[in-house]
């Protein structure tokens, strides 16, 4: 295994986690299908996505991967009229990630960043560990913290 960024920012910071690798596909990069390889339960995997307000710029949303973002609610806990996703072409720009080895560890700038109210529910999350195939597990608060996290209800039931 390789040290990511994420795990050295971790570790620099003192905050304990442990990590599950697991083979990814190219074409399904969704966070359901890394819930499932690393064994935990969607709602305890956080999958990290990257908005754009009309007032207040690049936002980060950490919310269940069973779930989707419901951008009138996360509009409203940031302050902002609308929401919109950022384009995937713009993500590696603005965070240093690609899709689906986004992390809201370690962005290349700190961005207001938003977690879902039910990461505390758990002893512990997975979270992307900055690359594909890889999740880093931790305790919910110590993301908080370390991320300046506000925790509100930003998420509403995936759409089929």
């Amino acid at each position: 295994m390789v040290k990511t960024n994420v795990m050295r920012l971790l570790e620099t910071a003192g905050i304990s986690y442990r990590t599950s690798e697991y083979e990814y596909d190219e074409n399904n990069l969704s966070g359901l299908d890394a819930a499932g390889k690393i064994g935990f339960p969607p709602e305890q995997v956080f999958k990290t996505l990257v908005t754009r307000g009309d007032k207040t710029g690049i936002l980060v949303f950490c919310i269940p991967v069973n779930m989707e973002l419901d951008l009138k609610k996360a509009a409203s806990v940031s302050k902002n009229k609308k929401l919109e996703m950022t384009h995937m072409k713009e993500l590696l720009a603005l965070t240093g990630y690609i899709r689906g080895g986004c992390s809201p560890v370690g962005m290349k700038k700190k961005y207001p960043t938003f977690i879902d109210e039910t990461a505390i529910l758990f002893d512990e999350i997975a979270i992307s560990a900055g690359v594909r195939g890889e999740q880093v597990i931790l305790a919910p608060y110590d993301l908080i913290g370390y991320v300046d996290a506000t925790e509100a209800d930003i998420t509403k039931e995936l759409s089929q």
